[in-house]
């Protein structure tokens, strides 16, 4: 008499272990601003992992201290510097044609300039600072990577919104803020314009049948003081960190804040076109999928800003290949 065969139970996935990373070797990822800040901590945690990382970032200076950081925190680490400077939009070819990969798994932007308060500026190209670097520069730089990522299967593009762009709505018939400039708001709208390109650039690959997948990710709230020190690239003193220790029941460090970056990069069962940020109230903790918010689903906003920002730079990032 034959046996009946026995139904297998059914193994559960594993959790996923912010401090336990799945091995990465052969693969290939950028960091745009690995030099400093959320950008450093994702390069060091993706180092970790034995894959290349490269830094992107335009100051040289800068770049080698993060390097020597991440090399002492990982033996062995596979870390270089790639000039990139995402407020000059002419020379992000030239830089793309110095990386030297012949794969890129991933990039991951993430360089913007700082949420403070300063003055209206404009780049050489006469775009507004924040606007053009945190999105006109990752915008132009995707269609600029765009041969080599949709050349590499399961490649992922993976952008840093953040929490600031919760409560904005975009202005698209004054994207430059020349005519309703504040800082906060100015950089709250750049940052809605990063997570909007990222999702429309999914529905684009989709659509198109290519494997590469679009991931938007925030880090919540991410204070220095917070922080795990990395001298000579950034450090806490004792008393910052003994006045921000309140602040851990609400918030977290710039370590944690790279958690849901590194999981976008890593982990094989995120899909395009999700949101990935802290697990408690998206301000804290460990990474995990969430809702969209209500207006990062409006995709006629998000096809009138990329027609807009394909205007202004003469880019389309989904048809560069």
């Amino acid at each position: 008499m034959s046996s009946v065969p026995q139904p297998q139970p059914r193994t559960q996935p594993q959790p996923w272990d912010v401090h336990r990373l799945p091995r990465a070797e052969g693969r290939s990822f950028l960091v745009t601003g690995g030099n400093a800040g959320i950008g450093y901590f994702v390069a060091e945690q993706l180092a970790g992992t034995g894959a290349t990382v490269v830094l992107g970032s335009r100051d040289a200076t800068k770049a080698e201290a993060a390097l020597a950081s991440i090399r002492s925190h990982v033996p062995g680490a596979r870390v270089r510097h790639l000039r990139l400077d995402l407020a000059d939009l002419a020379s992000l070819k030239t830089s793309v044609d110095a990386l030297g990969l012949d794969r890129l798994d991933a990039v991951v932007h993430n360089a913007g300039v700082a949420l403070d308060d300063p003055p209206r500026r404009e780049t050489g190209d006469g775009h507004e600072l924040m606007f053009a670097t945190n999105h006109l520069g990752h915008f132009v730089l995707t269609g600029r990577l765009a041969p080599l990522l949709l050349a590499t299967p399961g490649s992922r593009i993976v952008t840093t919104g953040s929490f600031a762009a919760k409560t904005e709505r975009l202005d698209l018939d004054d994207l430059q803020s020349t005519h309703d400039y504040r800082p906060k708001r100015t950089y709250g709208r750049s940052k809605l314009a990063q997570m909007l390109f990222g999702f429309e650039l999914d529905r684009r690959l989709r659509a198109a049948g290519s494997t590469t997948r679009s991931v938007v990710v925030h880090p919540g709230g991410a204070l220095d003081s917070l922080t795990p020190s990395r001298p000579p690239v950034s450090e806490r003193t004792t008393g910052e960190r003994l006045r921000g220790l309140p602040l851990g029941l609400l918030v977290q460090g710039k370590e944690a804040g790279a958690w849901p970056a590194v999981r976008a990069v890593l982990d094989p069962d995120v899909r395009g076109g999700q949101m990935w940020g802290p697990r408690v109230f998206g301000l804290r903790g460990r990474p995990r999928a969430e809702p969209l918010w209500d207006h990062l689903a409006d995709t006629a906003t998000a096809a009138r800003l990329w027609a807009a920002c394909h205007d202004l730079t003469g880019v389309d990032p989904a048809s560069e290949a």
